[in-house]
């Protein structure tokens, strides 16, 4: 999921050709005081081109308390984005706040991301996921949390690692989707490509980012491997063949494969063949 600033044109333009599964039109902090109007004009008007193919479009908008949150909602809803993030969310409090005005300005089918970006927040993450069916995603945005824990960033992630793993059980116990925050050091790439990696393991559906060269990164780290791919399909084969005989279990590649192993082959997949359409469109 990689953050495009609202207020930069050319960089609207240009994430229509990325190799990117999912943008993030960003109306929010980043985007200075002065830019913001500008940067809802520009992010309707790109929404309203419908010219970025399969990428999921998402906008993050301000906060509720700001002085332009309430406009964002309002003018984001009638360009219809595959969903709407919503920053700082601490309680399903805020979640019902976010649906409620995101439906008052028309938006009544468009799906919610969350953002989940303090120690509250991480707290809070069962109910925040529990509270609505509207919800598609949680996302970290971990740079911020590092600053509020007081803690420093590492390449072993060891300040956020049970934070992380907190808001990743909240996902899957509701079925949602959930991504990694950014890695701010763009010339880090070493510790970027570990990041991912750490994020992926530990049951990330995938990593947010702030710069296109991060993107191979990110691809490769989250992409299935072709052994990979050949192993899922034989584990699903396998498996069906061994039950076909009265066999609950078999040996595949020297481990022991069961049915929840068959759900997870199909779901890898899947994925794979996503991504395979999107790389040939």
């Amino acid at each position: 999921m990689l953050y495009v600033p609202g207020c930069n044109r050319r960089y609207l333009e240009k994430a229509k050709i990325l190799k990117v599964d999912s943008i993030i039109l960003d109306l929010g902090d980043p985007i200075l005081i002065e830019a913001k109007e500008e940067s809802r004009l520009n992010v309707v008007d790109f929404l309203n081109q419908k010219q970025y193919g399969k990428r999921e479009v998402v906008v993050r908008v301000n906060d509720f308390n700001s002085p332009w949150g309430i406009n964002d909602i309002k003018a984001i809803a009638k360009a219809e984005p595959d969903a709407v993030l919503f920053p700082n969310i601490e309680s399903s409090e805020d979640v019902l706040n976010a649906i409620n005005e995101l439906d008052k300005a028309g938006g009544k089918k468009t799906p919610i991301m969350l953002m989940i970006e303090s120690p509250k927040g991480v707290l809070h993450a069962e109910e925040i996921a529990a509270s609505s069916t509207r919800i598609a995603c949680l996302i970290l945005a971990t740079s911020d949390l590092i600053s509020q824990l007081h803690a420093r960033t590492t390449q072993t992630r060891v300040a956020v690692l049970h934070s992380l793993s907190r808001v990743i059980l909240a996902a899957r116990a509701y079925d949602l989707a959930v991504i990694d925050g950014i890695h701010s050091n763009l010339k880090a790439t070493d510790a970027f490509e570990y990041a991912c990696r750490i994020g992926r393991d530990m049951g990330f559906d995938g990593k947010s980012l702030v710069h296109p060269d991060q993107l191979p990164y990110a691809n490769d780290a989250y992409s299935p491997k072709l052994s990979e791919v050949k192993n899922a399909r034989e584990i699903i084969t396998s498996l069906a063949e061994a039950n076909a005989t009265g066999r609950g279990t078999v040996v595949v590649n020297d481990r022991l494969v069961e049915h929840h192993h068959v759900n997870a082959a199909k779901r890898l997949l899947e994925l794979h063949e996503m991504i395979e359409e999107l790389n040939n469109e």
